[in-house]
């Protein structure tokens, strides 16, 4: 046993980047729903992205730690604390065995991802780790976790320090010892530098999502197409990883047609027939029948996987060229920062 799990929240899952390659036999990607607080946590945990990790959804998650682990906590604000003290986020934090990690109360977002060094060790199912509810494969027995669940954790990439603060240290060793914050309890310790905000995703409470036209545009009234892109939308209780539901004024077609099944992606804003917006996410199904008015971006993916029930969704267009320049800004972005993580780890752990 490397963690056990005492609560499981709201909804736990293990994800990874999802199981590509397979939507021709109806099977989903999955996947974690914040593509990048899951890359990020898998970086800051010395793991390539695709590692498998722990999504935790809003509140009332709590594990211990069956070994010493490096760890990393990216994404939504849940209050983490390890034996009672807050843990810092979005950098390498080292855990010792038998400390107990809670996350409290949900501050901003809904979706946090836990990393540990070696990624978590679950089967691989069609080429991925990550858990498909619906059909009860992938993850942990292809369902969420549980109180008394306990999974093991591969190889860690990541050294233990050494000297841990508060023990015993010789002048020769000093140069190496890890700087930062620590439990007073030396539970853990997180070293001094974190991934800079101006890299990360716009987060925001009540966020503004970028859209391009989706392949029945033209088919809504145009008095339905102004209100889409101006109006507010209400995340409802109903949104879960397969697809955020969303209430504020109809949407509705010139008039009532019927539209072949096609394929949908990430991000496809389908429009059933009360008028009331989808935004397919993660557990997407592979194809649907309801027009589509919009597709958000790619770039704001991650927001909007953060956006918690209660929440309001405002929409803005933009075009086809903007969006893939934004995209590929990202990627850059986000390139440097792998690339800056892995030199630090490279480095060391002092500061």
């Amino acid at each position: 046993m490397s963690i056990r799990i005492h609560k499981p929240g709201l909804l736990t899952t293990v994800q990874d980047l999802g199981r590509t390659g397979y939507g021709k036999y109806g099977v989903i990607v999955s996947g974690a729903m914040d593509r990048s607080a899951h890359r990020i946590a898998n970086w800051i945990a010395g793991n390539d992205d695709s590692a498998a990790a722990l999504e935790i959804t809003l509140s009332g998650f709590a594990a211990e730690f069956g070994q010493d682990h490096w760890i990393a906590i990216t994404g939504g604000q849940m209050t983490p604390v390890i034996n009672g003290r807050d843990v810092p986020m979005w950098r390498p934090v080292f855990v010792r065995q038998g400390s107990r990690l809670v996350f409290k109360r949900p501050v901003s977002g809904c979706r946090a991802y836990l990393a540990v060094s070696g990624g978590l060790d679950v089967p691989v199912v069609l080429g991925s780790r990550s858990t498909y509810l619906r059909a009860g494969i992938g993850g942990f027995e292809g369902r969420a976790l549980k109180a008394g669940d306990e999974l093991s954790v591969g190889l860690a990439p990541l050294r233990n320090p050494h000297p841990f603060p508060g023990e015993r240290e010789s002048r020769q060793s000093k140069a190496s010892t890890i700087s930062g914050a620590a439990g007073e309890d030396g539970s853990f310790y997180a070293v001094s530098w974190a991934v800079p905000w101006s890299v990360l995703p716009a987060y925001s409470p009540n966020p503004e999502i970028r859209f391009v036209r989706g392949r029945q545009w033209d088919d809504f009234t145009l008095r339905s197409r102004q209100a889409f892109a101006e109006s507010s939308y209400k995340v409802t209780p109903q949104s879960d990883r397969m697809g955020y539901r969303l209430a504020g004024s109809p949407i509705m077609l010139e008039s009532p047609r019927e539209y072949l099944s096609e394929a949908v992606a990430l991000g496809t804003v389908q429009i059933p027939a009360d008028g009331q917006s989808i935004v397919l996410m993660a557990d997407r199904q592979t194809l649907g029948g309801y027009p589509k008015i919009a597709q958000v971006i790619s770039v704001d993916l991650p927001v909007m996987a953060q956006a918690a029930p209660g929440e309001h969704i405002k929409f803005r267009e933009v075009t086809l060229q903007e969006a893939e320049s934004l995209y590929l800004c990202q990627e850059r972005k986000l390139k440097r920062l792998e690339m800056m993580i892995r030199l630090k780890l490279k480095e060391g752990y002092h500061a």
